[in-house]
């Protein structure tokens, strides 16, 4: 399984240096979200700066960085959800004709954009990546065609548009920012208003000028990192417009009955220290170990998590419990996380070089093993065969998420059956098949409960074949 992508755009009221390292230092707060390419835009007096490229932030980006002064740009972190992984398809993207340039990044998975790309081709545009990014771009740009007003160019595409999508368009020195009408994927927005603390080299510091504007992105840690102040969530169906280092716009275009908030944002893709549409991702994933925890009842000798996606759900299992919280695995810090890589070959070979056993701690023991999914099972049956080199005695399986019986086609990198385990075994088919003594997962009703949004207003299409689009 890969991760969202992660987008942020930032405003400032005045020129700075420090727009470059605003965006470098966001971009790696979400360097979890996708780790196959990253990229940034800024437009200034001078033009358009972008550049991008294939590997983590700091690969892309060294460590002296650009010395490029504006106060209007976006950012964009990927893995490959609609395109396959290449430098064609790494954003942000350059979208022009002969009376419009902006640049655009995106989070999600448009499920139409192949007839939307049909019918621009049949337009005359040249679409030159396989990712839907560039085509919403494309469609945005025929959308102002229709209509001068910005917004009014955006509640268009909205209605043309299926899918999931958190956008920032760059466009002369706005920021253009929209949530699909579900809400799937999540953006944020917050205020910056800061004596600067980031240098950008040694000939460039600017602590004693105070720099104000606003931040939107994927996730709230990419303000903390500014220092900023977390403002809100953007709406399901909303735009917001930034010039200058101001909320020019916010206006909600469109508002359905149902919103479908990604669960999978709660239990996988978000770090546990954001706070997504009100709720602490961290207070979720302790809750659902809490609730596990619960019902599961299991002997055994300690808790330990799978680091690092299961510590928060292992800790809410052993408050709950009352069985000591002891780590059983060491992670290798140098190595990505397994699931974000392209292909499974390498998904397995991460394994091996990832973790590592406390073998004093596991042999003999009885142990809760806490991970916070389960989707081909080659990774949990890689970890439990670890612990049984080391000694462990039993190995009982908790996960944060129910069975995943069903494709993602909203963002998620799991579009067929045939990637899902729990599509084609039982629980104890797929226990067997890890190797583990037992396996328990959270249910439909604990994830509802320990986010604390209505079962209706939850995307929980991966666990129960129902889909919203």
């Amino acid at each position: 399984m890969k991760e969202d992508c992660g987008i942020v755009g930032i405003s400032l009221q005045k020129d700075s240096l420090l727009i470059f390292d605003y965006l470098y230092y966001t971009l790696h707060t979400l360097q979890h979200r996708g780790q196959e390419s990253a990229g940034i835009a800024i437009n200034n007096e001078e033009g358009t700066f972008i550049h991008k490229g294939m590997g983590l932030v700091s690969e892309v980006f060294n460590k002296k960085k650009e010395s490029i002064k504006g106060n209007t740009g976006i950012g964009h972190v990927r893995y490959s959800t609609s395109g396959e992984s290449s430098l064609e398809n790494s954003q942000p993207f350059l979208i022009e004709d002969k009376d419009r340039l902006f640049i655009i990044a995106h989070n999600g998975n448009i499920v139409n954009h192949k007839i939307i790309k049909k019918d621009l081709e049949s337009k005359g545009y040249t679409i030159s990546s396989s990712s839907d990014s560039e085509v919403i771009g494309y469609l945005f740009i025929e959308k102002l065609k229709e209509t001068d007003d910005i917004t009014d160019a955006v509640a268009r595409l909205m209605e043309d548009l299926k899918g999931s999508y958190s956008v920032v368009i760059l466009y002369k020195n706005k920021i253009i920012a929209f949530r699909d009408p579900l809400g799937m994927r999540p953006l944020c927005i917050g205020e910056l208003d800061k004596q600067t603390v980031f240098h950008n080299n040694s000939s460039v510091y600017e602590s004693n000028n105070t720099i104000k504007g606003f931040i939107i992105a994927s996730e709230s840690v990419a303000i903390d990192t500014l220092d900023g102040r977390l403002i809100r969530d953007i709406k399901p169906g909303e735009v917001v417009i930034l010039e200058d280092g101001v909320i020019t716009e916010e206006k909600h275009l469109v508002k359905l009955e149902h919103t479908a908030h990604c669960m999978f944002e709660y239990v996988y893709f978000a770090r546990p220290d954001s706070v997504i549409d009100g709720r602490s991702v961290y207070d979720v994933r302790m809750a659902i170990g809490e609730l596990i925890a619960q019902r599961a009842n299991i002997d055994a000798d300690f808790v330990s998590p799978t680091p690092d996606s299961g510590v928060t759900f292992a800790i809410g299992y052993a408050i709950s419990s009352g069985l000591p919280y002891i780590e059983s695995l060491i992670k290798n810090r140098y190595v990505g996380r397994t699931f974000i890589n392209p292909n499974q070959e390498d998904r397995e070979l991460m394994v091996k070089i990832k973790l590592n056993p406390i073998h004093n701690n596991v042999e003999g023991k009885k142990i809760v093993l806490v991970d916070d999914s389960v989707v081909r099972g080659t990774t949990s049956k890689r970890i439990v065969n670890i612990l049984r080199k080391a000694g462990a005695k039993e190995i009982h399986l908790c996960i944060g998420c129910p069975p995943l019986i069903s494709p993602c086609y909203f963002g998620v990198d799991f579009t067929t059956n045939d990637e899902l385990i729990a599509s084609k075994k039982n629980i104890s088919e797929i226990s067997e098949m890890i190797g583990a003594d037992s396996i328990t997962y959270a249910t439909i009703d604990d994830i509802v409960t320990a986010i604390g949004i209505e079962k209706d207003n939850l995307c929980l299409s991966c666990l129960t074949g129902i889909y919203h689009i």
